[in-house]
């Protein structure tokens, strides 16, 4: 590491109104009490395991994220292979729930190698196994004798899994399957944890029995030595390098020639092969593999929240901290403008503040549901037609939301960065590389425009079903009944003093996009591709519309009344009118086309409501980030830091951590040495 700096420059302090008082200043313009918020956000009891699997983590030097920003990739992942260790033992010693080990791996904030092992091998082989399966395989992968990967995304096919290459071939005289990758685009691609440290994986392909393919299927295939850990025969893989992001992640590749698994390799529990005869076993229902994927992306809609609110808490932080220019009206033209106050920067940063928490209220609702939908199946009250409605509607719903969701996280930490100016190209903002690993969710789980194919399907199904007048029991079946109804008198919704009218306006335009899509579909018989955008634009009305009603539902919930005070109230309600006007602004054309509002009413929305939104919400602004209670160490960032100590964090890293700068260049280009130090030569 560098020498300390000299003395003269330990004694320098930033210019001006210091960054602590400035903090201190924005915190007692607010009433907020941040305590209670994040108390009603997360409970204390979240709050306080967070803090105490904080204060284990910090203990063990293994976790120091001092070398982070200064790191190459071979060291990086090598301290994430040492974490990712650290944390399953400590995960044992302290007994650590599930919940407890998501919520370290969050404050560690990066993955480790052992990330899809975990979320997605232990979750696929428990629902997607039979009792047999979990004691052959899942037990061994808890206790991590068997490390595992999700093996499906391949070199040629990553959404279209119809289209996957790799197959398994039913063998009936042994009863084996054979595994075989037939060319190099069939080569798995991108799979976390495969590169290095699986030993296992779930590999996706396509089953044939006798000639004939009967689509894709979980295979578990052992891939390396238990002890040696080198590549069994007939396997190649290994790691695919370096990525725009996620780089402690050891994505890889893997290919098969010809490699014989038995019968109980082929995941069960819906479907299989009948040893004895050979022939195919169907699912009893095709939606309940819908299952995990559901809830898979259930957790990216509520994630996303979270994400966008680390990036837009060091955003916010930092522009309170930040003064630039002076204001052409002020009286004082040698004061400098704090950065938050200019509207441009409010109009970009406070609707995403708007946006985390409408994002984590319905991604908490999502999970509610999945779980009240997974305990209807268990106790076997629902009827099959009930339980298939059920899970096409959790399925629709969460393919519409995770495509949102994750699309506006990814995109408001851009905008977060950017908000930051020059310094939020540095490293040590901590958003960049937050958004670098958070940007695959846009495209796993599903790619978002390939999601929303798959909710305007769903929609169109549901328009169908109300014309024939055998809509189903739900909710976007009555919002499509109720704009049949009305659609000859008009809406006139008052979406500028009526907060339900803002619910049912969001839905009517939903409604009027759906039956757009079937006329154009149904009626003048277009083809599918050419109405793909049209179709992106019904997926993004859909979701927006189940924000919108979210927010509003949590507004409506007696334990929302009865947890937070009048003034706590109030602001959520505002962030609800900020995130709503906000995206019926952005899309004024669906809106008033559809009759949902009228032209004079976008005018006001945007420039009265809007504009005094954020008045109204601006004092409050820090204390509305700092009830994410993201803690310093968590963050990692120079800018976001809760003191406000910016300027001295930025120089301390760059001049005291920063390893280049114990290094003496050779800067004459007719020497043949590049540093002093090590003798390194052309």
């Amino acid at each position: 590491m560098p020498p300390p700096n000299p003395d003269w420059v330990q004694a320098l302090k930033p210019s001006g109104v210091q960054g602590t008082e400035l903090l201190q200043q924005e915190r007692a313009k607010s009433d907020v009490d941040v305590d209670r918020v994040a108390k009603f956000l997360f409970t204390s009891e979240v709050l306080e395991r967070n803090a105490k699997i904080l204060k284990t983590l910090q203990s063990h030097k293994v976790f120091d994220k001092s070398g982070n920003y200064f790191n190459g990739r071979t060291d990086r992942i090598k301290a994430a292979l040492a974490r990712g260790k650290k944390l399953r033992q400590l995960s044992v010693e302290h007994k650590w729930t599930p919940a407890e080990f998501v919520a370290a791996n969050d404050l560690i904030g990066e993955p480790t190698p052992y990330g899809l092992h975990e979320h997605m091998f232990l979750k696929t082989l428990q629902e997607q196994g039979t009792p047999e399966q979990h004691k052959l395989y899942l037990e061994k992968a808890q206790n991590y004798e068997y490390i595992g990967c999700y093996a499906q995304t391949e070199l040629g096919h990553g959404s279209n899994v119809r289209g996957l290459e790799t197959t398994a071939t039913w063998n009936g005289e042994d009863k084996t399957f054979t595994i075989h990758s037939p060319a190099l685009t069939a080569s798995k691609w991108w799979i976390g944890s495969l590169g290095k440290a699986a030993n296992h994986a779930v590999v996706i392909a396509q089953l044939i029995i006798d000639g004939k393919t009967y689509g894709p299927h979980p295979f578990v295939v052992q891939i390396r030595d238990l002890k040696t850990h080198k590549t069994l025969p007939n396997i190649h893989v290994g790691d695919i390098g370096p990525k725009f992001g996620y780089n402690t992640m050891d994505n890889g590749f893997l290919l098969f020639n010809k490699v014989k698994v038995p019968h109980v390799s082929l995941l069960a529990r819906f479907s299989g092969v009948n040893p004895e005869t050979g022939k195919y076993i169907k699912p009893q229902n095709a939606a309940l593999v819908y299952g995990t994927m559901t809830y898979v992306r259930s957790n990216i809609v509520l994630q996303s929240g979270s994400v966008l609110a680390r990036g837009v808490t060091i955003a916010t932080r930092y522009c309170a901290v930040r003064r630039q220019f002076h204001d052409r009206d002020s009286t004082d033209p040698e004061a400098e403008t704090q950065v938050i106050d200019y509207t441009m920067v409010q109009y970009r940063l406070l609707p995403l503040i708007a946006t985390t928490y409408a994002l984590h209220f319905t991604g908490r609702a999502m999970l509610r549901l999945y779980s009240e939908n997974q305990a209807r199946m268990a106790d076997g009250k629902a009827s099959a037609a009930t339980a298939a409605q059920t899970l096409a509607d959790l399925h629709a719903t969460s393919c519409a939301l995770k495509a949102f969701s994750s699309h506006a996280a990814a995109e408001g930490l851009e905008v977060s960065r950017r908000t930051c100016g020059g310094h939020g190209y540095s490293a040590f903002s901590g958003i960049g590389s937050w958004y670098a690993d958070y940007l695959p969710t846009v495209t796993w789980e599903g790619d978002n425009y390939m999601l929303t194919q798959q909710v305007a399907r769903y929609l169109l199904k549901a328009a169908r079903a109300v014309l024939a007048g055998k809509p189903a029991d739900n909710d976007i079946s009555r919002i499509l009944a109720e704009f049949r109804r009305r659609q000859d008198i008009g809406a006139a919704f008052d979406v500028l003093d009526d907060d339900e009218d803002i619910v049912k306006a969001f839905g009517w335009r939903a409604a009027f996009l759906t039956f757009e899509a079937h006329r154009h579909r149904d009626e003048n018989k277009q083809s599918w591709n050419s109405l793909l955008i049209d179709f992106w634009r019904l997926s993004t009305a859909f979701s927006q519309y189940l924000i919108v009603k979210n927010f509003y539902e949590t507004l409506q919930d007696p334990a929302t009344k009865a947890a937070l005070s009048i003034t706590e109230l109030g602001l959520l309600r505002k962030l609800f009118l900020l995130f709503s006007l906000y995206h019926l602004q952005s899309n004024a054309s669906e809106f008033f086309t559809s009759g949902a509002t009228t032209v004079r009413q976008i005018q006001l929305a945007r420039t009265t409501q809007t504009l005094a939104l954020l008045k109204d919400i601006r004092p409050h602004a820090v204390k509305l980030v700092d009830a994410w209670s993201f803690p310093d160490w968590q963050l990692d960032s120079s800018l976001g830091r809760a003191d406000g100590k910016v300027y001295e964090d930025m120089f301390h890293r760059a001049s005291q951590l920063n390893p280049l700068n114990d290094i003496t260049f050779d800067s004459n280009p007719n020497s043949p040495v590049l540093f002093r130090e090590d003798k390194a030569k052309l």
